[in-house]
């Protein structure tokens, strides 16, 4: 990807960062590792966290879109809500609710590989 110099400025005048997003992260898809979080503060999204919401944490999908989300070790799948920013952790592509990651039986042993995609 080339930038020119005037169209790099004009993104670090507002304070944006570049990154660089694959194909398959654009259309919503992707596989990694997911962790669960189960904290009662405050999201990204302004909601209460509730770790027996069917939620997530993503870097950069809209707040609201519908994910499904299936472990790839015993191909359990459950559908959950982005509500949340991170996780933050190299690799890492998903931090899911106590419920979500009850849901893909990954609770014990709290983080799974995983694959997922936008329904909705």
């Amino acid at each position: 990807m080339k930038f020119t110099s005037a169209a790099l400025a004009a993104v670090f005048a507002v304070g944006a960062t570049l990154t660089s997003v694959t194909p398959s992260q654009a259309a919503g898809q992707g596989c990694g590792g997911a962790s669960w979080y189960a904290l009662s503060s405050r999201t990204a999204s302004g909601e209460r966290m509730n770790a027996s919401y069917l939620t997530a944490a993503h870097r950069n999908l809209k707040f609201g879109t519908k994910v499904a989300v299936t472990n790839k070790r015993n191909g359990k799948t459950v559908v959950v809500r982005i509500n949340d920013r991170g996780p933050f952790i190299r690799g890492r592509v998903l931090d899911l609710s106590k419920a979500a990651a009850n849901h893909i039986g990954m609770v014990r042993s709290g983080t799974a590989s995983v694959c997922y995609r936008v329904v909705g």
